[in-house]
């Protein structure tokens, strides 16, 4: 090549120089990009962020006065702590408040909450790489962060105000204190995330230490001098912080583990499998990183330790016949990182042949993979927020200063509804439940979510549909088009006016 352009040498060396002094955005940068661009697509909650984000918005809007919070009138199955929602809303009060005197919307106030529960999973996230960094190198780090960022499922609850999600960042905390041998930051963050957030995390981290115990790496009498009080002080915080909110005396995260492990009534809410999280969760988490943890683990025996104790609990966990992907998100960083080692090793040995060369292209192609599914896995999910894209419909179609008294019925309210999209004070929202169809209480409204067409004979009188939101229904493979996966809609609320403010608008 240099014999045919003299120059060729001189400009390979500049732009490999050049390369090499770049200042590269950081895989925490990337990460954090994601995160926001999971936000923007997805901006709503469903049902089972319905608690924090309403107690993060209360807390916000309404202070000390308990009265007016939503968990009183809707308290749920079972109590929750408040700790999570009260940081969230400490963290992001400035921003809201500026944007109260700006006059800015309402919902963007939701943003912030979810971007600032982000940023605490991203900072933890980042922790724990560090400490991988630490202990088994600056490429394993790099790539457990491009593969994570590729991933949907791990980058898409990063911002969502979940119970497990507050646990995340203090298991994120946890495994990175464990990994540097911090065992009393291990010993107080592990009993931070199980009383106050996630029970069952009793479990991952009890086996982690166990094995700690075990092996004499820490002594049962600095166990003894950390855990014991730490367990008395974490529960005095959520008891008294909790009891205040709740109007009474409890141990939320207790009353949790309680309810689903002693009566077993999580069942209710479906059953799985016992191996679905090894089938079904892992796997559609993972996407194509999944095939790499077992040549990961092979070729780096090291990560044994770290992997041991994920596989350990999601087995033991499986016991319970209620499974959901977020009951074991802790561990899917750690799948990522024996998945990041496998890339990292073979790409250190590409050049000793042709075919390592292939292996390691192979390897880092996975990522095309990864993203085409998280594609796909995101553009579904946005349609899955019918009853937060029929609160913003209203809004554009009804004038601010019209005199509004909307019903929102159950599934509206589990799809996106938030007092965080009530953005017009004027309006009067009401999610009452076990209304009759057709009755003089619900004609008394002005505007109707309805989301089961049967229901709408009930209001063929007295009201008129003014917009339909479509929702996912199917996913399907098409090799006749481009892509070849079909998203199918079809229509999930109706928005209903009736006819005398029709007629009068």
């Amino acid at each position: 090549m240099s014999c045919l352009f003299p120059w060729y040498g001189d400009l390979k060396e500049f732009v490999l120089h050049r390369l090499r002094n770049m200042r590269w955005p950081s895989v925490e940068s990337l990460a954090g990009a994601v995160m926001l661009l999971h936000i923007v697509v997805c901006p709503f909650t469903k049902v089972e962020e319905s608690f924090n984000i309403q107690a993060a918005h209360d807390i916000l809007y309404h202070g000390i006065n308990i009265n007016q919070y939503d968990h009183l009138e809707f308290p749920g199955v079972v109590p929750r702590t408040f700790l999570g929602p009260l940081a969230l809303a400490v963290t992001t009060y400035p921003a809201v408040f500026l944007c109260q005197c700006l006059k800015l919307s309402k919902f963007i106030s939701q943003y912030l909450v979810r971007i600032a529960l982000g940023l605490y999973v991203l900072a933890a996230l980042s922790a724990f790489g560090n400490a991988i960094k630490f202990r088994f190198g600056p490429g394993v780090k790099r790539w457990m962060f491009i593969i994570t960022a590729t991933q949907f499922h791990f980058m898409f609850y990063m911002s969502r105000p979940l119970p497990n999600t507050f646990a995340l960042v203090l298991v994120l905390f946890a495994l990175a204190a464990w990994i540097r041998q911090n065992h009393g930051q291990f010993l107080w963050i592990s009993g931070a995330a199980i009383i106050i957030f996630r029970s069952e995390l009793a479990v991952f981290l009890g086996l982690i230490l166990a094995a700690e115990l075990f092996s004499k790496r820490l002594s049962f009498t600095d166990f003894l001098k950390h855990v014991i009080p730490a367990g008395i002080l974490l529960l005095s915080l959520t008891v008294l912080v909790d009891s205040f909110f709740w109007r009474r005396w409890l141990w939320p995260e207790g009353e949790v583990l309680w309810f689903n492990t002693v009566e077993n009534k999580s069942s209710q809410w479906g059953t799985e499998p016992f191996m679905w999280y090894f089938t079904s969760a892992l796997p559609r988490a993972l996407s194509m990183s999944f095939f790499l943890v077992p040549l990961g683990i092979t070729l780096n025996p090291h990560l044994r330790p770290l992997l041991i104790p994920a596989i350990g609990y999601v087995l033991l966990y499986s016991n319970l016949p209620h499974k959901e992907l977020r009951f074991i998100i802790y561990v899917i960083p750690i799948f990522n990182v024996v998945a990041a080692s496998a890339v990292s090793k073979m790409l250190a040995n590409s050049s000793k042949s042709c075919f390592k060369k292939l292996v390691a292209l192979a390897a880092v192609c996975h990522i095309i993979g990864n993203i085409t599914c998280t594609t796909v896995f995101l553009f579904v999910s946005h349609q899955n927020y019918p009853g937060g894209q029929a609160m913003q419909k209203l809004h554009q179609l009804e004038k601010p200063y019209i005199a509004i008294n909307l019903h929102i019925d159950v599934a509206a309210a589990q799809t996106g509804v938030t007092r965080f999209t009530q953005i017009n004070s004027k309006w009067r929202y009401n999610k009452t439940e076990d209304i009759l169809p057709g009755s003089q209480e619900m004609l008394d409204f002005s505007h109707l979510f309805v989301s089961d067409d049967d229901i709408l004979q009930f209001y063929q009188s007295t009201h008129s549909v003014i917009a339909k939101i479509d929702g996912f229904d199917t996913l399907r493979v098409d090799i006749r088009s481009l892509p070849p996966i079909v998203v199918t809609t079809k229509p999930k609320i109706w928005i209903l006016k009736r006819n005398l403010y029709l007629k009068a608008s």
